[in-house]
C-alpha cells in the first residue's frame, strides 16, 4: 500500500528547493556579491528566520547548491553515459558530449563564482568542491585509457588527467559557446575529435 508523505515534510522539502532555486537565480542574475541570507529569503518568498531552519549559514546554503544544481542539470544521468561507454576511446567522446550538454548549463553560476572566489570563502569552497569532482572524473577516464593500453606516450594517467581537466574548464566551454557561438553539437563533435587525437593510441594488433 503506498504511503503518503506527511504534509510537514513535503512543505519543508518544497521550501528547501525554493531556497536553493532562489540562490541559483541570484548568482546567475546578480552575482555572488548579492547573495545574502536575506536576499535568498526575499527571492524565495519566506522569512529570514525560515531560511535558518534549513541552512544555518550562507556557507551551508552554498554547499548544498552543488548537489541541487547537479541534480537539476542531470549530472548523474549524463555521467552514466560516459561510464557505460564500451571502451576508453568511446568514453572520451562521450565525455565531450557530457561537457557540451551539462557544463553549458552552469556557465552563469561559474562566472559568478570566479569573479569573487579569491575574496569570498563560500565561493572558493564551492569552486573547490566542483573542481575536485571534475578532476576525479578526468582521472577515471585517464586510468581507463591506461588500463586498456590506449594511452600514448608521453602521457601518464596523472598528466592526462590534468590536461583533460584543463580542457574541461568553464573558460574553454564559454570561449567556444559564448564568444565563438558554437552550438552544443559542434562543441561535442570537435572536442571529441581533439580528445581522441590527443589521448588515444592506435589499437594493438
Amino acid at each position: 500500500m503506498p504511503t503518503t508523505e506527511p504534509p510537514g515534510n513535503a512543505r519543508s522539502r518544497r521550501t528547501r528547493q525554493a531556497l536553493l532555486g532562489a540562490t541559483r537565480s541570484i548568482l546567475e542574475k546578480d552575482g555572488f556579491e548579492a547573495l545574502t541570507m536575506q536576499s535568498v529569503a526575499d527571492r524565495a518568498g519566506v522569512t529570514r528566520a525560515a531560511i535558518y531552519l534549513h541552512f544555518p549559514s550562507r556557507a551551508h546554503l552554498v554547499a548544498a547548491l552543488s548537489d541541487y544544481m547537479a541534480k537539476a542539470a542531470g549530472l548523474s544521468e549524463s555521467l552514466a553515459k560516459v561510464w557505460a561507454a564500451p571502451d576508453a576511446p568511446a568514453a572520451l567522446e562521450e565525455w565531450a558530449r557530457h561537457l557540451a550538454r551539462y557544463h553549458v548549463r552552469l556557465l552563469a553560476v561559474d562566472r559568478a563564482v570566479e569573479r569573487v572566489r579569491r575574496d569570498d570563502a563560500d565561493a572558493a569552497a564551492h569552486r573547490a568542491r566542483v573542481r575536485a569532482a571534475k578532476l576525479a572524473n578526468c582521472r577515471r577516464l585517464a586510468d581507463r585509457l591506461a588500463t586498456e593500453d590506449r594511452l600514448p606516450p608521453p602521457w601518464t594517467p596523472a598528466t592526462a588527467a590534468d590536461m583533460l581537466y584543463a580542457l574541461s574548464t568553464s573558460d574553454v566551454v564559454e570561449s567556444l559557446v559564448a564568444d565563438r557561438h558554437w552550438s552544443q553539437r559542434r562543441l561535442a563533435d570537435h572536442l571529441g575529435r581533439l580528445l581522441r587525437a590527443s589521448f588515444v593510441s592506435a589499437a594493438s594488433p
